[in-house]
């Protein structure tokens, strides 16, 4: 039998869906496969990630109204399209403030819920004091935000399916942004705990997801994870406006980790009288000026933000168009297509080749940086339980330097060049296939992705991305996927004779050592590991153009100055707090995720566990380097801060060793004076 498949996700109404057989029910996809198998690896219930609120502050640029027009459609008449249905629904909204109330009950209801909004608002600001909106706590403004979606969203279904705007528009690349009544993001997804930020009377929050056009207008049940929009927070007035901020941030964070198709995301506060756009970049946070639900400019002003959301290219709503989440039409199984894009030099045509996986290695768990996301893959989507290729898809910094976009392919061919001469260590990296640019369409051309193409015209003090896409040979699982502590130890050894071959051979040093850099493979006789990542190595110490965006592996010396020269005890010691990592939290996901649930039930019966290991990656790097020193600096204090809350032996042996090696030989008196 033929598997037909079935489109599902960045334009849920362009696929076949097909019918179900008589008597049976349709089966619910279970998306749970494709989170990333980092999972539980770097979102702890019950810590907030305390770096979150400086992070903020320090990158976002406030009242830039350009984003506003980050979603415009393309096609002018759309745009003409998008400025009618704001003045209709502006028109509806003073009809019914005029008593001039229509046919349409549940229509008028959410025109009223808007409109009593904007009085209050109205009559605040006119006495210039927020008193009068005493009673309006944030969980009676949440309602009313989510009448004004429902109230565009109706309108926005009226007027696309008109003849008129038949002409120019495919109902298959519009969509309905509606509120969703209760998020599935939690359950996809461990995230920080906000319990600092939270009070029901100065906070509300919701999700907005798309939907098909002709979707029922109502508050939705929860999609699919990578059919949510944006993370809308609501605070009671302006002053814990920047208190939503962190809180939306947080959730946007969950949003990059559950959505591999992300390219950006959006953002929405709402705070008394005003609502705020944000985007959420690589390196930069944007946020629009208020927009005052009060007055008519506020208001045509958001309204027509929601009608860009909902008529324009989907790319411009931050998702990857060439990576696509797609349903087997027979068994209901998700998975992902993912395109690579290649320039024929000889014929000058675009070629595309499309891959097929159903297993996420590893997820973005970053608000910022690169972005990195891991896919098994194979050619044939009949063969995805037996992948042949990884593809990491990362935004990469541009230019030459030694964290460019093309550097990792730079260093594996200098190493392949040595040791491909070797038989013991021919091996012993990841074989690179292609690392390729990816390409998003402009008008009728297809460009490089790049943080520039993306955000046009918005300030920014960081360097240019460029959206790539690196594909390996297939050789294992990472290491956190692992069944038991003896592969990661073996492992582990395997990556350390690359590493030290790699440095005497070709003063070649890592600089990224993570869950993600070492692959393992099980052959005939023995588990085998491989190095991988080389997206920071180093040559001759030199550092690299851009540190490492985790904390909980970096050196101790690379976190005081990421700008020092490198040495090869800097990996070593990044291999120590890796194994110390995996032997508290867990070897592979479903250890992870136990120990979470274990972890949140001990802390909700006031039993909070004392985990020294987390401040590692809490605060700013200035504190992560101190709390390492602390905990390492001698062997009781390595006892009694870490190697007492690991749970496996051998992964508690080697940490044991690795730290007698760097810490406490007769050349080294301990952390607190290493200097090497």
């Amino acid at each position: 039998m033929t598997t037909r498949l079935t489109k599902e996700g960045l334009d849920p109404a362009t696929g076949d869906v097909g019918e179900t057989p008589a008597g049976t029910t349709a089966a619910k996809p279970d998306y749970s496969k494709l989170v990333g198998e980092n999972i539980g690896f770097n979102f702890m219930p019950g810590v907030r990630d305390s770096s979150l609120n400086e992070l903020v502050r320090r990158i976002m640029h406030r009242n830039c109204d350009a984003i506003l027009k980050i979603s415009t459609p393309c096609d002018p008449d759309c745009c003409t399209l998008v400025s009618k249905i704001a003045e209709n629904l502006e028109a509806r909204l003073t009809a019914v403030a005029l008593g001039k109330k229509g046919k349409n009950d549940p229509l008028d209801e959410w025109a009223m819920d808007v409109l009593a909004w904007a009085g209050v608002s109205a009559l605040a600001a006119s006495v210039g004091d927020e008193s009068e909106a005493a009673v309006w706590e944030a969980s009676a403004i949440a309602p009313c935000l989510e009448s004004l979606m429902l109230f565009v969203a109706h309108h926005i279904n009226e007027h696309v399916t008109s003849s008129d705007a038949s002409e120019f528009l495919d109902l298959k690349d519009c969509r309905l942004i509606l509120p969703i009544a209760k998020s599935s993001l939690e359950a996809e997804c461990i995230n920080p705990s906000l319990e600092d930020y939270v009070d029901p009377v100065d906070f509300a929050n919701f999700e907005c997801g798309m939907f098909p056009i002709d979707s029922s207008v109502e508050r939705q049940a929860a999609p699919p994870p990578h059919l949510f929009v944006a993370d809308v927070e609501v605070a009671r007035d302006f002053d814990d406006r920047v208190r939503a901020e962190i809180m939306m941030a947080a959730k946007t964070k969950e949003l990059f980790f559950n959505q591999h198709n992300r390219r950006f995301a959006w953002g929405l506060t709402a705070s008394f009288c005003t609502i705020r756009a944000y985007v959420f970049g690589k390196d930069d946070i944007w946020a629009s000026a208020k927009m005052d639900i009060a007055s008519t400019e506020g208001r045509l002003a958001f309204i027509s933000l929601l009608v860009d959301w909902s008529l324009c290219p989907i790319d411009r709503l931050g998702f990857d168009p060439s990576i696509r989440y797609v349903l087997d039409g027979d068994s209901g199984r998700p998975y992902l297509e993912i395109d690579v894009h290649r320039m024929n030099e000889s014929t000058g045509q675009m070629e595309k080749r499309t891959y097929y996986s159903q297993r996420c290695v590893g997820a973005a768990d970053r608000l910022t940086g690169r972005h990195a996301r891991y896919f098994a893959v194979s050619t044939d989507p009949q063969s995805m339980d037996k992948p042949a290729f990884l593809i990491k898809d990362v935004w990469a910094p541009s230019g030459s330097s030694s964290a460019g976009a093309t550097h990792e392919s730079s260093v594996l061919n200098i190493l392949y060049a040595e040791f491909d001469r070797s038989s013991d260590l021919s091996n012993g990296f990841a074989r690179l296939v292609s690392n390729r640019p990816v390409y998003i369409g402009l008008g009728d051309a297809l460009v490089k992705d790049t943080t520039i193409t993306a955000f046009a015209g918005l300030p920014s003090t960081s360097r240019a991305r460029q959206h790539r896409r690196t594909v390996i040979r297939w050789v294992g699982n990472t290491i956190s996927a692992a069944d038991d502590e003896n592969q990661i130890v073996v492992a582990i050894a395997d990556a350390m004779t690359a590493l030290i071959a790699a440095h005497s051979k070709c003063k070649i040093l890592h600089g990224n050592i993570s869950d993600r850099a070492i692959l393992f493979c099980e052959t005939a006789d023995r588990t085998k590991g491989v190095l991988a990542e080389f997206d920071y190595a180093s040559a001759n110490g030199n550092s690299a153009g851009e540190v490492p965006e985790l904390m909980i592996f970096r050196s101790i010396l690379s976190l005081e100055n990421a700008r020092r020269r490198i040495y090869h005890l800097d990996d070593t010691e990044s291999i120590l707090y890796l194994v110390c990592w995996l032997g508290t939290f867990g070897i592979n996901r479903k250890e992870r995720m136990e120990y979470a649930v274990d972890y949140a039930a001990r802390c909700a019966a006031g039993r909070k566990p004392c985990l020294p290991i987390l401040s590692w990656n809490q605060g700013t790097v200035a504190q992560s380097a101190q709390h390492k020193r602390n905990h390492v600096d001698t062997a009781k204090d390595f006892e009694v801060n870490i190697l007492s809350n690991m749970r496996h032996g051998p992964l508690r042996k080697l940490a044991k060793d690795l730290h007698q090696a760097l810490f406490l030989h007769p050349g080294c008196s301990g952390a607190k004076k290493t200097a090497y």
